[in-house]
C-alpha cells in the first residue's frame, strides 16, 4: 500500500483566505487519504481585537476541517512569525514521517497538487541530488516538458525529505560568505535579473525574517535541485494586499494545470530552457514600469517570509 506524505498547512489571521485552501486542496484526489497538519500561529502582543476575532476564526476553521483521513491541529499560544513556524512545523513533522507537502494559507492548489507531489516525492526518493519538489512555476511565455530542474529550492506549494531539510541553514551570513566566497551571486540572482542576494541581506540585516531564502540558498551551495511542473499546480492567492508583507500585484497570478502531470524519472541538472524561462520572467518585470516591479519585489519577500 502506497504511503502518502503528510499535507502540512500554516495558517495565522486570514479565514477566507484559510477556507479557499482547504477547499481547494480538499478536491484532489488524495486528499481523503492524507494526513492533515494544520499549524495556527498565536496572536502577537500587538494584535487588535479584529485581528483576535480574524485568528480565532481561523481556528475554528481548522478544528472544524474532516475531509482528510486525519487532521491534527496545532494552536500556538504564542506568535512564533511564519519563519519559525515553518522551520519548527517542518521538522516536526519530517521527524515523524520523513516527507512532507507544505502548504501556506493563501496557496489554493489544483485537483493534481497531491498526485504531483506524492509522484515525485516517490520518484525521487532515492536520489540526494533532488533536495525539493514545487508545485508552482512563474507564468513563463514558453512551453516547457512535463517536469523539470532548477538549483536550489522554492517555497510555494512544495514537498521535501528529511535528507534534504537537512541541508537547511539557519545561519544567512554563513550562506551569504559562501556564496561571495565562490562568486555565485550572479548565479544565484538568476544572472543578475532578480534581487535574491539583496533579500538574503535583508535577512541578514533583520530588515525580512525570511525562511525561505535560506531553503534555496541552502540548496543551491549544495548543488542539489528543485523539480518544476511544467504547468502551474498552485495559485497564490495572497497577492491582493490582505498578507502581512504582501504587495499589490496580480503578476504572479497564473492558470492552474486542469491536468495530471505525469512524474517520470529524468536527468537531474539544470534544465537550461526552464531556466532562461525564469531569467526572461525576471528581465520582463525589470522592463514593466518601475514602482511596478518595486511592488512586486515586496511580494517576492512576502513569499520568502
Amino acid at each position: 500500500m502506497r504511503v502518502l506524505a503528510p499535507v502540512v498547512l500554516f495558517v495565522y489571521n486570514r479565514p477566507q483566505h484559510t477556507q479557499f485552501t482547504l477547499d481547494a486542496l480538499a478536491d484532489n484526489g488524495y486528499a481523503g487519504q492524507s494526513d492533515l497538519y494544520i499549524f495556527c500561529d498565536g496572536a502577537k502582543t500587538t494584535a487588535s481585537s479584529e485581528q483576535l476575532n480574524r485568528i480565532n476564526e481561523v481556528r475554528i476553521i481548522a478544528r472544524n476541517e474532516s475531509r482528510f483521513a486525519k487532521v491534527h491541529v496545532v494552536e500556538r499560544e504564542k506568535n512564533f512569525g511564519l519563519a519559525a513556524s515553518v522551520i519548527a512545523g517542518v521538522t516536526q513533522v519530517l521527524d515523524k514521517y520523513g516527507k512532507i507537502i507544505v502548504l501556506e494559507d493563501d496557496h489554493v492548489t489544483s485537483p493534481f497538487f497531491l498526485n504531483f507531489m506524492n509522484d515525485a516525492l516517490e520518484v525521487y526518493a532515492d536520489n540526494k541530488d533532488v533536495a525539493c519538489i514545487s508545485g508552482y512555476i512563474y507564468p513563463v511565455d514558453v512551453k516547457l516538458p512535463e517536469t523539470f530542474f532548477i538549483k536550489g529550492a522554492d517555497c510555494w506549494g512544495w514537498a521535501t525529505w528529511t535528507r534534504g531539510w537537512e541541508l537547511f541553514e539557519k545561519d544567512g551570513k554563513k550562506l551569504q560568505k559562501e556564496i561571495n566566497d565562490k562568486s555565485l551571486k550572479k548565479e544565484f540572482d538568476f544572472e543578475g535579473t532578480y534581487p535574491y542576494s539583496k533579500i538574503l541581506q535583508e535577512q541578514i540585516d533583520t530588515k525580512n525574517d525570511s525562511w525561505a531564502i535560506r531553503w534555496y540558498a541552502s540548496a543551491f551551495l549544495k548543488n542539489k535541485y528543485c523539480l518544476y511542473p511544467g504547468k502551474s499546480l498552485v495559485q497564490n492567492i495572497g497577492i491582493d494586499g490582505s498578507g502581512t508583507h504582501c504587495g499589490v500585484s496580480d503578476m504572479l497570478n497564473v492558470t492552474l494545470s486542469a491536468n495530471k502531470i505525469n512524474v517520470m524519472p529524468i536527468t537531474v541538472e539544470e534544465h537550461k530552457l526552464g531556466k532562461q524561462a525564469f531569467i526572461n520572467y525576471f528581465k520582463a518585470l525589470k522592463k514593466s514600469e518601475v514602482s511596478l516591479f518595486k511592488r512586486a519585489v515586496v511580494k517576492l519577500r512576502s513569499k520568502l517570509k
